[in-house]
């Protein structure tokens, strides 16, 4: 992943808003959610649903289905997970980091 688009990403869940919006679809699964369904959980009007979920397709951290005269969403996991392996790829590379199992090992009393 490029540096561009993980700030991208990253930018686009910086809003409280568009953060609580894409785990409302994280945790709605592969199904996703029809637009209607979101904006009656989240609370908001149309217009700001319509704003937030624009930058979400954006950043293609969500795609959107039209099914007749439903538009479905749905979290995209690949990008997520590209998102936080990204994040977590070089976790401690420029630093000695023990092992988990050997923190817990060191604070346990003999």
């Amino acid at each position: 992943m490029k540096l561009e688009k993980a700030a991208s990403q990253l930018e686009a869940l910086g809003s409280p808003t568009r953060l609580q919006l894409y785990r409302t679809l994280v945790r709605a699964g592969d199904e996703g959610l029809p637009v209607g369904r979101i904006q009656d959980r989240l609370g908001i009007a149309a217009s700001t649903l319509s704003h937030h979920l624009k930058r979400l397709v954006d950043t293609g951290l969500v795609s959107q289905e039209r099914q007749a005269t439903t538009l479905i969403c749905r979290a995209n996991y690949p990008a997520m997970n590209g998102l936080i392996g990204y994040l977590a790829d070089e976790c401690c590379a420029d630093a000695t980091c023990a092992p988990a199992s050997a923190e817990v090992t060191a604070k346990t009393p003999a």
